[in-house]
């Protein structure tokens, strides 16, 4: 080999190679994501609950769900619960707890919480005449109260929004008025993407402003009227929010609807469509 095909030999490798590692960059970056584990907030299924608690958590389980929200036990015992999940191969990270329960039944509910295995105790609701100013600010000092009992329980305190906690109070967004007065590490938030939009705001602008503050989510999807409908029927953009999961802090992903038409339908179509979404 001469001098002039050895040169030429040798750039053309080298461009390949070149190449190559290029390609393999762009292959890199152009992996997609997706949910490792997909959610219920069993408030979707709560007639079908009422009815057969047993039959509905096998069905859910059946679906390809992993994970459950609670909300209500419908008179079943804890350590009855616990052994139906197990059963199941079901996890339930997180229930809905009324504030009222954790006023007024605070330790057995951090004993139930236990024995199930929740590791996430949620406040999903605030009734129209808690909500005043001042009110939120008593509930942030309420909270990050409930906050320390959970941690000293080994659990975490959250709250979960809809939209009425977006409109201006005197001046101020109640929701802000959760998040700059309580401890990060006492209370966070389960956002609800269905109803932060309906409340006008966008959920990657507080995952931007409050990082870290978001481990759980309802995913709910709303369509041109602003309907609830089921996940990937509607206009919300999940893709776009989950690739933001990291920021936000984001580790449980529950789907919901508050009034199905046929509630089994309904969580299969968006346990469907999660199961192909790539973020």
């Amino acid at each position: 080999m001469n001098r002039r095909t050895f040169l030429k030999t040798s750039a053309g490798l080298t461009l390949g190679g070149f190449s190559a590692i290029k390609s393999g960059l762009v292959l890199a970056q152009e992996k997609a994501h997706s949910l490792a584990s997909i959610g219920l907030q069993l408030y979707t299924v709560r007639d079908l609950m009422k009815k057969d608690f047993t039959g509905t958590l096998e069905k859910v389980a059946g679906v390809g769900y992993k994970e459950v929200e609670f909300a209500g036990y419908f008179d079943n015992k804890p350590e009855d619960v616990r052994k139906l999940l197990d059963r199941l191969g079901l996890q339930a990270p997180a229930s809905h707890i009324s504030i009222d329960a954790f006023r007024e039944k605070l330790d057995a509910t951090l004993q139930t919480a236990q024995v199930v295995g929740h590791q996430y105790l949620v406040c999903p609701w605030l009734s129209p005449l808690e909500r005043a100013l001042a009110k939120y600010k008593a509930h942030a000092a309420f909270f990050n109260k409930i906050g320390e009992a959970c941690r000293k329980a080994g659990l975490q305190f959250a709250y979960h929004n809809h939209d009425f906690e977006f409109e201006t109070v005197d001046g101020k967004i109640p929701y802000e008025v959760l998040l700059n007065e309580t401890d990060p590490e006492l209370v966070q938030m389960e956002l609800d993407l269905f109803w932060i939009k309906k409340g006008g705001q966008d959920a990657l602008a507080y995952f931007k402003k409050y990082p870290g503050r978001f481990p759980l989510c309802h995913v709910k999807d709303m369509d041109e009227k602003q309907n609830m409908v089921e996940v990937g029927k509607g206009k919300i953009d999940f893709a776009k929010i989950f690739a933001q999961a990291p920021q936000a802090g984001l580790k449980h992903f529950f789907v919901e609807h508050d009034e199905p038409k046929n509630p089994l339908q309904s969580i299969t179509a968006s346990c469907q469509y999660l199961k192909s979404l790539k973020f």
